[in-house]
């Protein structure tokens, strides 16, 4: 008869139905600096599509409402905006890194005239 399989504690099933991040090459200096660059600009697109569902909330919930929370909402929703980017967002940052990765492989490829010499 053959054994039982062991019971896996809850963290152990926890990390097997978790989604597992994009394995990436490691990034030399400039490509990490364009793929922050990209992150920060999804943030800000994030942020201006958030920023009306937020405003029509009352202001009596969370905050107490009043002008302290209108003053500091636009800064909640900007910050929801950059962990929601730095969580993945929704693939803008992404596609950026990928159309500057592309557009640099074209312009390091030498041009070849008809006849084969370079120009």
């Amino acid at each position: 008869m053959a054994e039982p399989a062991p019971l896996r504690t809850l963290p152990a099933l926890a990390a097997l139905s978790a989604p597992r991040p994009l394995l990436r090459a490691p990034l030399d200096a400039q490509m990490q600096e364009i793929r922050r660059v990209a992150e920060e600009f999804e943030g800000m697109v994030l942020a201006e599509l958030l920023q009306p569902a937020f405003s029509a909330l009352d202001t009596d919930g969370l905050g107490g409402g009043g002008d302290g929370e209108q003053m500091f909402r636009p800064m909640l929703v900007e910050r929801y905006a950059q962990s929601m980017a730095k969580a993945g967002g929704v693939g803008l940052a992404d596609a950026i890194v990928a159309e500057l990765q592309r557009l640099q492989t074209i312009q390091a490829q030498p041009t070849e005239d008809r006849d084969g010499a370079d120009r």
